[in-house]
């Protein structure tokens, strides 16, 4: 019995370090930051934050310094749209076009 739990706990401990996590492309963050400003109360706006912060420890790694900054840009817009009730639908991303060019 010992034997099979401990047998357990290894493939437990395995199975969770082995499932990788993905890491959303920029088209896809793109895609969805400007659905984000059509609509911002949606529950994907508030998993595009945290899929935005995936990417940029990504980049910070590569030393993208750059794309970091764009994105940090765009989170906080996109931050600004979901909890500020006078943010207007009809503005646009300040920041798209350089997530668009440094990334």
């Amino acid at each position: 019995m010992k034997f099979f739990t401990i047998l357990f706990l290894k493939f437990l401990l395995l199975s969770n370090f082995l499932m990788a996590e993905t890491i959303p492309t920029k088209s896809k963050i793109l895609k969805q930051s400007s659905d984000c400003f059509k609509d911002s109360r949606t529950q994907v706006c508030k998993k595009l934050v945290s899929e935005i912060e995936k990417l940029q420890l990504l980049v910070f790694d590569q030393n993208r310094f750059k794309c970091q900054s764009s994105l940090l840009g765009l989170q906080s817009e996109i931050i600004e749209a979901y909890f500020f009730k006078n943010y207007s639908k009809d503005s646009i991303s300040l920041m798209t076009p350089y997530v668009n060019k440094n990334c």
